[in-house]
């Protein structure tokens, strides 16, 4: 096998096991998955929002998984540990999904793009981009975007840090396409400037403490000089 294709096939893989998750904990508020090949096994990390329904009782759920993912997708000995989505509205699955629900129970796209896109940078997001595609109005498809902050597409720091996700919904016109990235704020660019405020107020305080320090030796030396003569 060519590593190309390996590769492809792992990527596709992947794919699958994230649909599968999707569709599987909904409910419980899927916010993506890593997937990581370690010597022991295979490592499977869920983010969700309510972990306690991923886990199950006594961890019968996640077994219960871990033995449906090694049969059907032929993971070996897969490790699942499920992480807690602290701040949803930062969280690309999450937004998607709630755009998606949205237009489900029609919602208007526009409605439902600019609500979601205030919710995210409402969060503290430094940028946020939503794009619904599909036949909105008319039968031919079209697509609008909705964006806000800054939001760069190329280079190092969105590879590093823009969280992406891409959902569908099926509507009587057809299907939808949701498309979701967001900057989070603790995201760093090389142009950025950071100003340092401790670091200035020192300074301004010893070049104040050196100004008066030498007043008062200039006051001396002008005062004994005086009185010398």
């Amino acid at each position: 096998m060519s590593v190309i294709k390996h590769f492809i096939e792992e990527s596709v893989k992947k794919a699958e096991i994230d649909e599968f998750l999707r569709n599987e904990f909904e409910r419980a508020g899927y916010g993506g998955v890593d997937i990581t090949k370690t010597p022991l096994g295979t490592h499977i990390v869920i983010y969700t929002m309510r972990p306690g329904m991923v886990i199950g009782r006594g961890g019968e759920t996640i077994k219960q998984l871990a033995e449906h993912l090694e049969e059907k997708f032929q993971l070996p000995n897969p490790q699942i540990s499920v992480a807690e989505i602290e701040i949803p509205e930062l969280n690309a699955y999450v937004i998607a999904a709630r755009v998606t629900s949205a237009l489900k129970r029609g919602v208007h796209y526009r409605r439902a793009g600019y609500w979601a896109l205030n919710r995210v940078m409402e969060a503290g997001a430094l940028g946020a981009e939503i794009i619904i595609s599909g036949k909105l109005r008319t039968d031919r498809a079209r697509y609008e975007k909705f964006r806000a902050g800054y939001l760069p597409k190329s280079g190092d720091p969105p590879m590093k840090y823009l969280r992406k996700a891409e959902l569908h919904v099926q509507m009587k016109p057809g299907v939808l396409g949701v498309k979701v990235r967001i900057m989070p704020p603790d995201a760093k660019f090389p142009d950025q400037i950071q100003i340092v405020e401790e670091a200035l107020e020192e300074e301004v305080a010893k070049a104040t403490e050196t100004a008066e320090t030498t007043e008062t030796v200039e006051t001396k030396t002008e005062e004994t000089e005086g009185a010398e003569k």
